[in-house]
């Protein structure tokens, strides 16, 4: 019993051992097979394309800023009293001009002041005629009593004649001080401007250095905008050197002819405005905070009706700018809703989707410049895709798919005998398969043509 138990224990293991390699044998000697197909060359979507061809392109740069004023100013009395009269442009908003009289104070005891110093300076004047008189006579008794000698300047008064005159040029300077004084009682536009604030209105009773209104000059208002980086070396820049006084009086006449419009304000906050600017100047140092350049742009009488219409626009208003930068020659343009990441695009090559690496030279919100990566003739897809592997077949929109025709083999013997009568004639193969292909064609339809007159005179 103990045999057979120690004989099953033993047989066991190698029956496994056995079975186990006969079916390793089986699975090597019949390996799966796969049963996926080739895959389709099927157009799988369908795409829009634009042929790349170079052009001539104008740079537009983008920028931003805030509208400020060419020049802003406080207005200060220079002298106390009662505002009387109040200009009606004196006002929030109101616009005046250089020279006019914006308010006036009371001008009365100015008015008595100065007739006191006239009065102050013709006394003055009477003491220094007396004194010249006595001078006179002063050197006519020394004349007659000095023996020749020489006399010395008390003997002939000349102290007593420089105190007069001293005191008529003192009477002279206080009258011309209350003349002016007297005269900043009118408080008088320093420029063409507009009132930004007003502080204070008439019958109130001021001192010197009252603030009595901001006000801002209105000939021309700027905006300081920031320059990309990238953008700088396709900017048209107005740099300003040591000598450029000595220059601008030299071609003042052509400087004025040469204010073209360079850049296009506008805004959105009133409705659509637009003004037309010019960039007179490039700041000397690069933005600290921002580490870019800032350019300065004008608008020329923005508040003249015949050369803006519309809203009026206002200090401190947010607005866009597209500036004109230099010209382009042969340059290849693509939307930028072509790119995708920053760094690659989609062609059509022989009905296959390609993936093509490009590096941009300039870009902005709608178009970009590629410099590299794209030639001319490359069909760009214009549709949106997604991750879209290179070779995937494609079809272009509004494109017919082309049919392929089979081409019959051409015998050795007969390709080598159109070589020789091609070689004999001066062209090609191709040209002479053309030609003969053409003939054809015209025998074709002479023997058209004429089939119905055969047929008529067998009627007849």
């Amino acid at each position: 019993m103990s045999n057979t138990q120690n004989f099953k224990k033993i047989l066991l293991p190698v029956v496994i051992i056995i079975a186990t390699i006969t079916l390793i044998m089986v699975i090597f000697k019949n390996p799966p097979t796969s049963n996926r197909a080739q895959p389709s060359k099927a157009a799988q979507m369908t795409v829009a394309t634009t042929t790349l061809t170079p052009q001539s392109y104008q740079v537009m740069v983008q920028s931003f800023g805030t509208v400020r004023p060419r020049t802003q100013s406080v207005l200060f009395a220079q002298v106390s009293g009662q505002i009387n009269y109040v200009s009606k442009q004196f006002r929030a908003g109101g616009f005046f001009e250089q020279g006019d009289i914006l308010m006036q104070l009371d001008d009365r005891d100015y008015r008595a002041e100065v007739k006191i110093a006239q009065a102050s300076l013709m006394s003055a004047k009477q003491s220094l005629q007396e004194e010249g008189a006595r001078v006179k006579q002063a050197q006519a008794d020394w004349q007659r009593l000095g023996k020749g000698k020489a006399p010395n300047a008390l003997v002939l008064r000349q102290p007593q004649f420089a105190a007069a005159k001293a005191q008529v040029l003192s009477a002279e300077a206080q009258l011309d001080k209350v003349e002016l004084s007297l005269e900043r009682t009118k408080i008088i536009a320093p420029y063409a401007g507009r009132i930004l604030k007003k502080n204070v209105d008439i019958g109130q009773v001021i001192s010197s250095n009252t603030q009595l209104a901001d006000i801002f000059a209105v000939d021309y208002v700027e905006i300081r905008l920031p320059i990309k980086n990238k953008d700088l070396p396709l900017m048209k820049l107005p740099e300003e050197y040591r000598n450029a006084h000595e220059q601008s009086e030299a071609h003042s006449g052509e400087a004025k002819h040469s204010m073209i419009s360079n850049v296009v304000i506008s805004s959105d906050l009133m409705g659509e405005q637009v003004w037309q600017g010019k960039i007179v100047r490039t700041e000397s140092a690069i933005d600290e905070m921002s580490q870019q350049l800032y350019v300065v742009a004008q608008i020329i009488r923005p508040y003249d009706g015949e050369y803006n219409q519309g809203a009026q626009i206002k200090m401190g208003q947010y607005v866009t700018a597209q500036i004109t930068g230099r010209e382009v020659e042969n340059a290849l343009v693509i939307p930028s809703s072509t790119i995708y990441q920053g760094s690659y695009v989609y062609i059509v090559k022989g009905d296959l989707l390609m993936r093509k690496e490009i590096e941009l030279g300039w870009q902005n919100g709608t178009e970009a410049i590629v410099i590299q990566g794209l030639t001319a003739g490359d069909e760009l897809v214009l549709t949106s895709l997604g991750q879209v592997s290179s070779g995937t077949p494609v079809e272009i929109s509004g494109k017919s798919p082309e049919k392929t025709v089979p081409k019959r083999k051409m015998s050795k013997e007969r390709l080598a005998k159109l070589e020789k009568i091609a070689a004999e004639k001066g062209t090609t193969v191709a040209a002479l398969i053309a030609e003969r292909k053409a003939k054809c064609i015209q025998k074709a339809k002479a023997s058209q043509a004429t089939q119905p007159s055969q047929s008529a005179k067998v009627n007849h």
